[in-house]
C-alpha cells in the first residue's frame, strides 16, 4: 500500500494523534514506533515521505536517516525536542530536508507536509507516465491509448490529469472542486458524472476500477503502482 507520509516516533500517543489528524485532513498516513517496525512496514508498503524522531527506543533517527539515504531520496523531516542548533544542523547534514521542534502545531506540521508532497508531485510530473495501454504526458497534457488520442472532453482531461499528478494520494472532493473547477459550488453529482465518464474511457471494467478508486464520502485516488 502507498502512503503519503510515515511517522517514525516512539511517543505512541503523539504519533497516533498526528496520524489521525493527517488522515482526517486527506493525507494518507501511517505510524510506526521504532526502527525495527520501520523496516517491517517498508517491506510491505511505500511511503512518499517520512516524519522521523531522533531518539527512538531501539536506535537513533540520525543513523536511520543515513541508511535510508544510501538508497532512497524520499523527503525526511526530523521531529524532535532536541532543539539545540547542533542537533538541527546534524539532522540536515545526514540527509534531513527539514527539522520541526516539539511540541509542534499540528496545523503547521500538516502545512509543511502538504507543501513537501506538492513538491514531490511537481518533480514527478516530468516525462511520461504509463498505465495499462495508456501513456500520459503531463507537460503536453496528452492522454494516449496505444499512441492514439483518448477522446476526453476538456474537464474530463483536466480532472484525470489532476488525479494522475496526485497519484497514490487521496484527493478530497473539496480539493477537486477548488483546484480543477476552481470553484466550490460544483455539485457532487457533476463530479460523479465526470468520474464515471473517465472510467468508461480508461478502465477495463468501469464498475470495478483498477485506477480511479473511490474513498466513499471523501474523494478519489488514482492508484498507480510505481515500477
Amino acid at each position: 500500500m502507498v502512503y503519503d507520509c510515515l511517522i517514525i516516533e516512539d511517543e505512541v500517543p503523539l504519533a497516533e494523534n498526528t496520524c489521525k489528524y493527517f488522515n482526517l485532513s486527506g493525507v494518507k498516513t501511517a505510524a510506526v514506533f521504532g526502527i525495527k517496525e520501520y523496516y517491517e512496514f517498508i517491506n510491505e508498503n511505500t511511503a512518499r515521505m517520512l516524519l522521523l524522531d531522533i531518539n527512538l527506543g531501539d536506535g537513533c533517527g540520525y543513523n536511520l536517516c543515513r541508511q535510508i539515504r544510501e538508497n532512497e531520496q524520499m523527503p525526511i523531516i526530523f521531529i524532535s525536542c532536541m532543539t539545540e542548533e547542533e542537533n538541527i544542523l546534524l539532522g540536515l547534514s545526514v540527509g534531513g530536508d527539514d527539522f520541526i521542534c516539539k511540541p509542534y502545531s499540528l496545523q503547521i506540521l500538516l502545512a509543511k507536509v502538504k507543501a513537501m508532497l506538492r513538491r514531490i508531485t511537481v518533480g514527478d510530473d516530468l516525462g511520461n507516465i504509463s498505465f495499462g495501454d495508456f501513456q500520459v504526458n503531463i507537460t503536453d497534457e496528452a492522454v494516449l491509448k496505444n499512441k492514439e488520442q483518448v477522446p476526453l472532453k476538456r474537464m474530463e482531461k483536466k480532472l484525470l490529469l489532476y488525479l494522475i499528478k496526485n497519484r497514490n494520494r487521496l484527493v478530497t472532493k473539496e480539493e477537486l472542486f477548488k483546484e480543477v473547477w476552481q470553484e466550490t459550488y460544483v455539485g457532487e453529482g457533476t463530479l460523479n458524472v465526470h468520474i464515471r465518464k473517465i472510467r468508461e474511457k480508461i478502465e477495463n471494467d468501469p464498475s470495478h476500477p483498477d485506477y480511479i478508486i473511490t474513498e466513499y464520502g471523501k474523494g478519489y485516488m488514482f492508484l498507480l503502482k510505481e515500477k
